[in-house]
């Protein structure tokens, strides 16, 4: 008899709990859902971006530009080398010999594995994969080695327009288009000389100000983000 009791109820508890489980996953009337819902919420998933394309927009878009598999190769861009930072750094007057641990010198010379630096000796080829460490570590860098290109830009070879230095900052802190375009390496434009007068500006101290602008100037031209 006890069995048979037993039985019974391990029949009726499977049937409950049958029956919750197709109450807790029965799905909902496609009537009741809103055209192109993708709010989440108790009774649904997490929020996502609509998948609804238009097919006609993504046949122009891959006629244009490709694959996803090509345009992610042809697209997209690597990280400058660590023996390219050294030569844009010494080029602009930064003297990769001096001493210091957080020096520009230092930062660079011994930041090689945070920036990716070839080691030949184990066989290791240059990552040339931008990482938030070599990314991290570049702009150290050019905040480090402000000074010394704001101080020596004039009498840089490569920054001089007929014979006469040019200066990335006036008497008055603002910033100058023609120490702009040697900083970077190409014509300096209305946003670059605005991005930079507002760092100055905005900064606590003009001494300050500048050496942010020419790091983030620098970095900006120097990576692909």
């Amino acid at each position: 008899m006890n069995r048979i009791i037993h039985t019974t109820l391990g029949l009726l508890a499977v049937s409950l709990l049958g029956a919750c489980a197709e109450d807790d996953t029965a799905a909902p009337d496609p009537e009741d859902l809103p055209e192109g819902n993708t709010s989440g919420g108790e009774d649904n998933t997490f929020d996502h971006e609509a998948t609804q394309v238009d097919v006609w927009e993504l046949l122009d878009r891959l006629t244009k530009e490709g694959p996803p598999k090509y345009t992610a190769r042809t697209h997209s861009c690597a990280k400058i080398r660590y023996a390219t930072i050294g030569r844009i750094l010494a080029s602009r007057g930064v003297d990769l010999g001096a001493g210091g641990d957080v020096s520009a010198a230092g930062l660079y010379n011994g930041g090689s594995q945070a920036l990716g630096a070839p080691n030949y000796g184990a066989r290791v080829r240059e990552n040339l994969e931008l990482t938030t460490a070599g990314a991290s570590r570049l702009f150290d860098i050019f905040v480090a080695a402000a000074p010394e290109i704001i101080a020596n830009m004039p009498n840089r070879a490569e920054c001089q327009i007929g014979g006469v230095g040019v200066t990335l900052f006036g008497d008055a802190n603002q910033c100058n288009a023609d120490g702009i375009t040697c900083l970077l390496g190409v014509p300096a434009t209305a946003s670059h000389i605005e991005l930079c007068n507002l760092t100055v500006q905005r900064a606590t101290d003009p001494e300050v100000g500048k050496r942010m602008a020419v790091a983030v100037l620098a970095a900006a031209a120097h990576t692909c983000e």
